[in-house]
Protein backbone atom coordinates (compact mmCIF):
# COMPACT_ATOMS: atom_id res chain seq x y z
CA UNK A 1 0.00 0.00 0.00
CA UNK A 2 1.18 3.51 -0.92
CA UNK A 3 1.14 6.31 1.24
CA UNK A 4 -1.47 8.17 -0.49
CA UNK A 5 -3.31 5.07 -0.34
CA UNK A 6 -2.53 4.97 3.86
CA UNK A 7 -3.41 8.42 4.26
CA UNK A 8 -6.59 7.53 2.55
CA UNK A 9 -7.70 4.83 4.62
CA UNK A 10 -7.00 6.78 7.25
CA UNK A 11 -9.18 9.76 6.31
CA UNK A 12 -11.93 6.68 5.25
CA UNK A 13 -11.59 5.20 8.68
CA UNK A 14 -12.04 8.68 10.90
CA UNK A 15 -15.08 9.90 8.21
CA UNK A 16 -17.05 6.13 9.45
CA UNK A 17 -16.42 7.31 13.07
CA UNK A 18 -17.57 11.01 12.85
CA UNK A 19 -20.81 12.49 11.60
CA UNK A 20 -21.49 12.74 8.13
CA UNK A 21 -21.09 16.07 6.84
CA UNK A 22 -24.47 16.25 4.73
CA UNK A 23 -22.96 19.18 2.61
CA UNK A 24 -20.85 16.05 1.04
CA UNK A 25 -24.21 14.22 -0.23
CA UNK A 26 -24.73 13.44 -3.41
CA UNK A 27 -28.49 12.43 -3.04
CA UNK A 28 -30.19 9.74 -1.04
CA UNK A 29 -29.06 6.24 -1.17
CA UNK A 30 -30.81 3.29 -0.95
CA UNK A 31 -29.08 -0.15 0.20
CA UNK A 32 -29.49 -3.80 -0.57
CA UNK A 33 -27.87 -5.97 1.64
CA UNK A 34 -27.30 -9.81 0.56
CA UNK A 35 -28.09 -12.19 2.91
CA UNK A 36 -28.65 -15.26 1.05
CA UNK A 37 -26.51 -18.35 -0.58
CA UNK A 38 -26.03 -21.77 0.72
CA UNK A 39 -23.78 -21.65 3.68
CA UNK A 40 -21.40 -24.30 2.69
CA UNK A 41 -18.62 -23.33 4.51
CA UNK A 42 -20.46 -23.05 7.28
CA UNK A 43 -21.76 -26.40 7.36
CA UNK A 44 -25.24 -25.07 5.81
CA UNK A 45 -25.97 -22.32 8.63
CA UNK A 46 -27.74 -19.83 7.74
CA UNK A 47 -25.43 -16.69 7.27
CA UNK A 48 -27.74 -14.11 8.11
CA UNK A 49 -28.74 -15.38 11.51
CA UNK A 50 -24.74 -16.52 12.72
CA UNK A 51 -24.15 -14.94 15.97
CA UNK A 52 -20.94 -13.18 16.62
CA UNK A 53 -20.21 -10.26 19.23
CA UNK A 54 -23.94 -10.71 20.61
CA UNK A 55 -25.90 -9.88 17.31
CA UNK A 56 -26.53 -12.12 14.38
CA UNK A 57 -24.31 -10.92 11.04
CA UNK A 58 -27.29 -9.83 9.57
CA UNK A 59 -28.18 -7.65 12.55
CA UNK A 60 -24.65 -5.90 12.73
CA UNK A 61 -25.25 -4.51 9.13
CA UNK A 62 -28.48 -3.17 9.70
CA UNK A 63 -27.50 -1.51 12.53
CA UNK A 64 -24.93 -0.11 11.65
CA UNK A 65 -27.23 1.29 8.76
CA UNK A 66 -29.28 2.90 11.59
CA UNK A 67 -26.09 4.17 13.38
CA UNK A 68 -25.24 6.17 9.77
CA UNK A 69 -28.90 7.39 9.45
CA UNK A 70 -28.79 8.81 12.81
CA UNK A 71 -25.45 10.67 12.10
CA UNK A 72 -27.05 12.27 9.28
CA UNK A 73 -25.83 10.03 6.28
CA UNK A 74 -28.61 10.14 3.49
CA UNK A 75 -29.77 6.83 3.67
CA UNK A 76 -33.72 5.24 2.12
CA UNK A 77 -34.41 2.37 2.07
CA UNK A 78 -33.05 -0.91 2.94
CA UNK A 79 -33.62 -3.94 1.00
CA UNK A 80 -32.35 -7.39 2.58
CA UNK A 81 -31.81 -9.79 0.16
CA UNK A 82 -32.61 -13.12 2.07
CA UNK A 83 -35.08 -16.54 2.33
CA UNK A 84 -38.47 -16.22 4.40
CA UNK A 85 -37.12 -18.13 7.12
CA UNK A 86 -34.83 -15.02 7.82
CA UNK A 87 -36.35 -12.39 10.74
CA UNK A 88 -35.79 -8.97 9.26
CA UNK A 89 -36.64 -5.85 11.62
CA UNK A 90 -40.10 -3.72 10.75
CA UNK A 91 -39.32 -1.17 7.71
CA UNK A 92 -36.34 -3.43 6.36
CA UNK A 93 -37.52 -4.24 3.04
CA UNK A 94 -37.16 -8.26 1.76
CA UNK A 95 -36.64 -9.52 -1.96
CA UNK A 96 -35.22 -13.00 -2.87
CA UNK A 97 -34.46 -13.82 -6.68
CA UNK A 98 -36.68 -16.54 -8.19
CA UNK A 99 -36.00 -19.30 -8.12
CA UNK A 100 -33.34 -18.61 -5.19
CA UNK A 101 -29.80 -19.60 -5.01
CA UNK A 102 -29.09 -17.27 -8.36
CA UNK A 103 -25.91 -15.96 -7.08
CA UNK A 104 -25.15 -12.42 -6.05
CA UNK A 105 -25.80 -10.23 -9.20
CA UNK A 106 -29.55 -12.13 -9.43
CA UNK A 107 -29.64 -11.17 -5.83
CA UNK A 108 -29.07 -7.40 -6.27
CA UNK A 109 -31.58 -7.55 -9.13
CA UNK A 110 -34.08 -8.50 -7.01
CA UNK A 111 -33.31 -6.11 -4.14
CA UNK A 112 -33.67 -3.36 -6.91
CA UNK A 113 -36.99 -4.78 -8.17
CA UNK A 114 -38.31 -4.53 -4.16
CA UNK A 115 -37.33 -0.97 -4.22
CA UNK A 116 -38.29 0.14 -7.35
CA UNK A 117 -41.96 -1.60 -6.24
CA UNK A 118 -41.99 0.73 -3.26
CA UNK A 119 -41.76 3.93 -4.94
CA UNK A 120 -39.43 6.20 -6.57
CA UNK A 121 -35.99 4.59 -5.81
CA UNK A 122 -33.00 6.87 -4.77
CA UNK A 123 -30.62 7.30 -7.37
CA UNK A 124 -27.57 5.53 -5.66
CA UNK A 125 -27.67 2.06 -4.30
CA UNK A 126 -25.13 0.75 -1.73
CA UNK A 127 -24.59 -3.08 -2.26
CA UNK A 128 -23.11 -5.01 1.26
CA UNK A 129 -22.59 -8.36 2.27
CA UNK A 130 -24.12 -9.90 5.96
CA UNK A 131 -20.83 -11.75 5.67
CA UNK A 132 -19.24 -8.63 5.80
CA UNK A 133 -20.51 -7.33 9.19
CA UNK A 134 -18.36 -3.69 10.00
CA UNK A 135 -18.89 -3.23 6.25
CA UNK A 136 -21.72 -0.38 6.54
CA UNK A 137 -18.79 1.91 7.65
CA UNK A 138 -17.49 2.07 4.29
CA UNK A 139 -20.43 4.16 3.33
CA UNK A 140 -19.62 7.52 4.17
CA UNK A 141 -16.05 7.17 2.82
CA UNK A 142 -18.10 5.78 -0.49
CA UNK A 143 -20.47 8.76 -0.80
CA UNK A 144 -17.56 11.32 -0.43
CA UNK A 145 -15.88 9.24 -3.03
CA UNK A 146 -18.45 9.18 -5.51
CA UNK A 147 -18.75 12.79 -5.02
CA UNK A 148 -15.28 13.53 -5.77
CA UNK A 149 -15.58 11.43 -8.97
CA UNK A 150 -15.04 12.24 -12.88
CA UNK A 151 -18.41 12.69 -14.59
CA UNK A 152 -19.43 9.15 -15.64
CA UNK A 153 -18.37 7.24 -12.99
CA UNK A 154 -21.35 4.62 -12.45
CA UNK A 155 -20.01 3.67 -8.95
CA UNK A 156 -16.64 3.67 -6.07
CA UNK A 157 -15.84 0.04 -4.35
CA UNK A 158 -14.23 -0.55 -1.53
CA UNK A 159 -10.55 -2.23 -2.30
CA UNK A 160 -8.97 -4.56 -0.07
CA UNK A 161 -5.49 -4.28 -0.97
CA UNK A 162 -5.03 -5.54 -4.31
CA UNK A 163 -8.77 -6.81 -4.66
CA UNK A 164 -11.92 -4.68 -5.37
CA UNK A 165 -14.98 -5.69 -3.40
CA UNK A 166 -17.34 -4.85 -5.76
CA UNK A 167 -19.85 -5.99 -3.27
CA UNK A 168 -19.17 -3.28 -1.26
CA UNK A 169 -20.12 -0.56 -3.34
CA UNK A 170 -21.71 2.50 -4.56
CA UNK A 171 -23.67 2.44 -7.63
CA UNK A 172 -25.56 4.82 -9.66
CA UNK A 173 -28.85 3.12 -9.71
CA UNK A 174 -29.63 3.06 -13.29
CA UNK A 175 -25.73 1.76 -14.49
CA UNK A 176 -26.16 -1.10 -11.77
CA UNK A 177 -29.66 -2.36 -12.60
CA UNK A 178 -28.52 -2.57 -16.21
CA UNK A 179 -25.50 -4.72 -15.52
CA UNK A 180 -27.12 -6.75 -13.34
CA UNK A 181 -30.55 -7.05 -15.50
CA UNK A 182 -29.29 -6.10 -19.01
CA UNK A 183 -32.54 -5.77 -20.89
CA UNK A 184 -34.89 -6.01 -18.00
CA UNK A 185 -33.85 -9.80 -17.25
CA UNK A 186 -32.20 -10.68 -14.08
CA UNK A 187 -28.42 -12.43 -14.75
CA UNK A 188 -28.02 -16.14 -13.06
CA UNK A 189 -25.26 -17.85 -11.98
CA UNK A 190 -22.54 -15.17 -13.22
CA UNK A 191 -19.37 -14.33 -11.56
CA UNK A 192 -19.34 -10.35 -9.48
CA UNK A 193 -16.25 -9.66 -11.20
CA UNK A 194 -17.43 -10.06 -14.61
CA UNK A 195 -20.58 -8.06 -14.46
CA UNK A 196 -19.76 -5.52 -11.86
CA UNK A 197 -16.03 -4.79 -13.21
CA UNK A 198 -17.33 -3.61 -16.68
CA UNK A 199 -18.88 -0.83 -14.50
CA UNK A 200 -16.65 2.12 -14.60
CA UNK A 201 -15.85 1.70 -11.09
CA UNK A 202 -12.80 3.67 -8.91
CA UNK A 203 -11.98 1.59 -6.19
CA UNK A 204 -10.68 3.02 -3.02
CA UNK A 205 -8.95 1.52 -0.22
CA UNK A 206 -10.51 0.56 3.22
CA UNK A 207 -9.61 -0.32 6.72
CA UNK A 208 -9.28 -4.08 6.68
CA UNK A 209 -11.66 -4.43 9.73
CA UNK A 210 -14.51 -2.82 7.48
CA UNK A 211 -13.83 -5.27 4.33
CA UNK A 212 -13.16 -7.89 6.72
CA UNK A 213 -16.21 -10.79 5.61
CA UNK A 214 -16.71 -14.02 7.42
CA UNK A 215 -17.02 -17.20 5.17
CA UNK A 216 -16.11 -20.09 7.88
CA UNK A 217 -16.59 -21.12 11.43
CA UNK A 218 -13.23 -20.29 11.88
CA UNK A 219 -13.19 -16.28 10.38
CA UNK A 220 -16.52 -16.07 12.75
CA UNK A 221 -14.40 -17.10 15.83
CA UNK A 222 -11.33 -15.36 15.26
CA UNK A 223 -13.67 -11.99 14.19
CA UNK A 224 -15.89 -12.72 17.92
CA UNK A 225 -12.50 -12.98 19.65
CA UNK A 226 -11.06 -9.73 18.64
CA UNK A 227 -14.24 -7.68 19.95
CA UNK A 228 -13.56 -4.51 21.73
CA UNK A 229 -12.84 -4.98 25.32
Amino acid sequence: MTAADRSEERTASARAAGPFDSADAVGPVDVVVLAGGTGRRLDGASKPDVVARGLRLLDHVLAGLEQLRGRGVPLGRVCAVAPAEVTLPDGVLRALEDPPLGGPVAGIAAGLVRLDRCGSAAGLTGVLTCDAPSSWRALPSLIEALRQSEPGTDGVCARDGDHTQYLLGLYRRAALAAAVAPGGVPLRDVAVRRVLGALRVRAIPAARDVVRDLDTWAEVRAWDADAPR
